[in-house]
């Protein structure tokens, strides 16, 4: 996508959708944002199993950028588990992500940075990218059936996301 023209990246996942239920499967659209441009720079679909957001957000990191470079990953506290942080640190990624109460895998190392605070405001204007997806892309109710098609409609839709900003970010 388009967003890859840019220098300063902060991976952002959030899933959307539901939780499986007992003999029906969901979806999990994610998609991890640049910081500054708000675009989206990948998009993936997984089967909603409890595990898929961690395991498709480590995939979206190794693609995009192979342990060459120090990024951060900004996420919500579902993305709190020690096994993901230490992935995260394993693959020369700063996780910053919103920690929890209590029991939490993120520890003074991260969160006594300024850039942390900053992740953690920044990572929540994900949101408009999915909040556009359903109500514009009507990704919210989605007429597709199966992975590979509802994971094309939301590719699709949030490739549309970045065109409709592309000329609001080109001309300011």
């Amino acid at each position: 996508m388009f967003a890859r023209m840019f220098k300063h990246r902060q991976a952002q996942t959030k899933p959307v959708g539901g939780t499986a239920t007992a003999g029906r499967r969901g979806c999990l659209p994610l998609m991890p944002g640049e910081n500054l441009p708000e675009m989206i720079v990948d998009a993936e679909t997984t089967c909603a199993d409890g595990h898929a957001e961690r395991e498709a957000a480590l995939t979206m990191v190794d693609r995009s950028c192979p342990g060459h470079h120090k990024i951060t990953l900004g996420a919500d506290k579902v993305y709190d588990m020690v096994d993901f942080v230490a992935d995260l640190r394993a693959m020369n990624v700063a996780p910053h992500v919103a920690s929890k109460v209590k029991g939490s895998a993120i520890d003074g190392r991260t969160t006594r940075h300024a850039g942390y605070r900053v992740s953690q405001v920044i990572r929540k204007r994900i949101e408009v990218a999915f909040g556009w997806g359903k109500t514009v892309g009507a990704v919210a109710k989605t007429m597709l059936r199966g992975l590979e098609r509802v994971g094309f409609q939301f590719t699709m839709t949030m490739a549309a996301y970045n065109l409709a900003r592309l000329p609001k970010l080109l001309a300011g």
